[in-house]
């Protein structure tokens, strides 16, 4: 069974006149409400099937929704008088976090009034409040958190996880981490049979800890029934080429790696306006180069790829940036769109449960235990 064809029992998103509801924490985040109402107004003014459930201060929210033609009549505000700041401990957030705006974001999505949540705020926090409010799906040990990276492919982008849902994985979870990259890949990226990977120091076979070289058995024996073609081991090098189209890693190395990209990616973007601004020639290079330019900004942009997915959990969470600015926060609700819409929260539990019963069933579960 492939996940498209959980499509005619998978549960649809919630539908308020004839549009799909996203529930926004618009409180998290370093730019606060400002930034959040203003990428929702750009996310419904280019889609209009997008209705939202809003939560934060009521007031503030009110009076910056009513600046914004294109959210008239299709916000749900919710008063959320606590907000969790960057500096929030998690394990405080999931003792005392009842009545704040990202936990009533999540809320909606446990209610089934909103068909994915997405704040801008504490990583560790959201983390650990899906957690707490959504539960894990069954035969998930760690979610992880999956991230798009701009890459060779046909479709512009790899996937990678985790990048930081938790620092380890043992075997087992790096098998999860592939079941459900896959599912991602499918139905968020729409490749049919996806390429997967397994992060490591070199490709030889014999490099590379211990729990790795298990992971790649346990991987390649569930490829078949997951419905994706195992590539091997991969470098760093990797992680933007066509080789491959989901790289499984611990969330330790994944973190690492997805600011080390986002940080050469903004060097770059440095060094090349330095270079263009040298002299008058390169000024004038750059203005005949200014096409090509402006689609290199877009390809390397990391706005456009804001939004990391946390995978494993009876829900859909879309952990924006902090940092995010109305464009960054509208590609993180087209992203809890699509997801949305297309019923993947059913197939993914559907794809980690074959899984895991392949699992137990297979030779792979004795290395396992």
């Amino acid at each position: 069974m492939t996940d498209r064809d959980v499509t005619q029992t998978a549960t649809p998103a919630p539908d308020h006149g004839g549009g799909v509801v996203i529930s926004v924490d618009a409180m998290g985040g370093d730019r606060g409400p400002v930034a959040v109402v203003a990428g929702m107004a750009e996310s419904a003014a280019k889609n209009p099937e997008i209705r939202f459930i809003v939560h934060g201060d009521e007031a503030e929210l009110r009076r910056l929704v009513g600046r914004r033609k294109a959210l008239s009549g299709r916000c749900d505000i919710r008063h959320a008088a606590g907000v969790v700041t960057m500096d929030d401990k998690p394990s405080q957030i999931v003792r005392k976090g009842d009545g704040t705006s990202m936990w009533s974001a999540i809320e909606s999505v446990r209610t089934g009034e909103a068909g994915a949540a997405v704040s801008c705020g504490n990583t560790g926090a959201l983390m650990a409040l899906s957690m707490l409010r959504l539960r894990k799906l069954p035969g998930v040990n760690r979610p992880a958190i999956a991230c798009l990276w701009p890459s060779l492919n046909p479709q512009g982008f790899n996937i990678m996880l985790d990048v930081g849902a938790d620092i380890r994985a043992d075997a087992h979870d790096l098998l999860q981490y592939a079941l459900m990259g896959a599912s991602y890949a499918r139905n968020g990226l729409d490749v049919e049979r996806p390429r997967v990977g397994l992060l490591n120091v070199g490709t030889e076979e014999h490099k590379g800890r211990a729990e790795l070289k298990q992971a790649q058995d346990m991987i390649l024996a569930a490829a078949d029934a997951g419905k994706f073609d195992y590539v091997g081991f991969v470098e760093g090098g990797d992680l933007p080429s066509n080789r491959v189209d989901v790289i499984v890693t611990d969330g330790f190395t994944g973190n690492i790696a997805l600011k080390t990209g986002e940080g050469t990616a903004k060097l770059v973007g440095t060094l090349l306006k330095d270079a263009f601004a040298n002299s008058i020639m390169s000024k004038f290079a750059a203005v005949l180069a200014m096409t090509s330019l402006k689609r290199l900004q877009k390809r390397i942009d990391p706005r456009r790829v804001n939004g990391g997915i946390f995978l494993g959990l009876n829900g859909t969470v879309i952990k924006s940036h902090g940092s995010a600015d109305a464009t960054g926060v509208s590609a993180a609700i087209k992203l809890a769109f699509q997801l949305a819409k297309s019923g993947f929260q059913d197939r993914l539990a559907a794809r980690v449960a074959q899984g895991a019963a392949s699992v137990a069933s297979g030779p792979q579960s004795e290395a396992a235990s």
